[in-house]
């Protein structure tokens, strides 16, 4: 019987070996497809080759001239940033959790809300102040007199009067605007009063310590004016005893405000114990 020979007889194993190397990428497919553990393993490499094969290949003539290469470069930037966000926002919500835990661990009383009212502001020319808003919330609204404003970044000032139909803001860049103080991370104490070139400066300062330069300033809450931990702005570079304020507020829209409360801490006998009381009672009796 004469033997196979010739071109068919080698290429039937090579066509063979394709079969099932076919076979295989399909199953895997459909595994990386189905688990989603694979697929979260293998993104991120996919992503690394795309991405490095984007920067090796060079827009055209015509890209360049329609200014398609800028905006594919700029939707790839996007699209980078959104990974990384996506990637902070699970780590921020495995924290959250955590945070939670562990006051339920603790039994951490936190603090107590208030009722808050969103209102749209214009600047006042002919009033009281130098630096005031006008808020178009005012007592119909539940807005009363205390009450803090803040914007998307951060402290812009305290409602100093109560109309029935609006309320008016007293800036933290006035001069007559006094802001008790902290650093964020030297935890030193001051005042803050607002200056001319729309800055804070910082009065009161302790003797003992210095504030670091670009250090973030929150509200201290002492006095009661304004609750702890509102952000105010970041310390300037200086040399000398004035130090000024960089206000975030400044950096954010000032069409919208939030008016909050600035819950403090009542006194113990602002609410006694009932109980003890009428303890005392019954033995001053006997």
């Amino acid at each position: 019987m004469p033997r196979a020979s010739g071109k068919g007889y080698k290429q039937r194993p090579l066509r063979r070996y394709g079969f099932f190397i076919a076979v295989a990428g399909l199953i895997a497919l459909l595994l990386l497809q189905s688990s989603p553990r694979l697929r979260g393993q293998v993104e991120p490499i996919r992503t690394a080759a795309s991405d490095q094969l984007y920067n090796v290949t060079r827009p055209n003539l015509v890209d360049r001239l329609t200014g398609a290469a800028g905006k594919d470069r700029q939707i790839l930037e996007l699209e980078t940033r959104v990974r990384e966000l996506a990637q902070y926002k699970a780590l921020a919500l495995t924290m959250a959790e955590r945070l939670e835990v562990y006051e339920d661990i603790l039994n951490m009383q936190g603090e107590p809300g208030g009722a808050e009212v969103t209102a749209r502001i214009m600047a006042e020319t002919n009033g009281p102040f130098a630096e005031a808003l006008l808020a178009n919330a005012g007592a119909a609204n539940g807005v009363q007199e205390g009450y803090f404003a803040e914007n998307d970044r951060g402290l812009v000032g305290r409602v100093v009067q109560v109309g029935q139909r609006s309320s008016r803001i007293l800036k933290v860049t006035d001069f007559n605007s006094r802001v008790p103080v902290m650093g964020e991370a030297s935890g030193l104490r001051a005042m803050m009063f607002g200056g001319r070139d729309g800055l804070g400066r910082l009065t009161d300062l302790p003797e003992q310590g210095q504030f670091l330069p670009n250090e973030r300033i929150l509200t201290s809450g002492e006095g009661g004016l304004y609750p702890r931990g509102v952000v105010v702005g970041t310390v300037l570079p200086y040399e000398d005893d004035d130090i000024r304020v960089n206000l975030e507020m400044l950096r954010g829209q000032l069409s919208y405000v939030r008016l909050k409360p600035a819950i403090s801490i009542p006194r113990p006998e602002d609410f006694p114990v009932e109980t003890e009381v009428a303890e005392v009672t019954d033995e001053a009796g006997q």
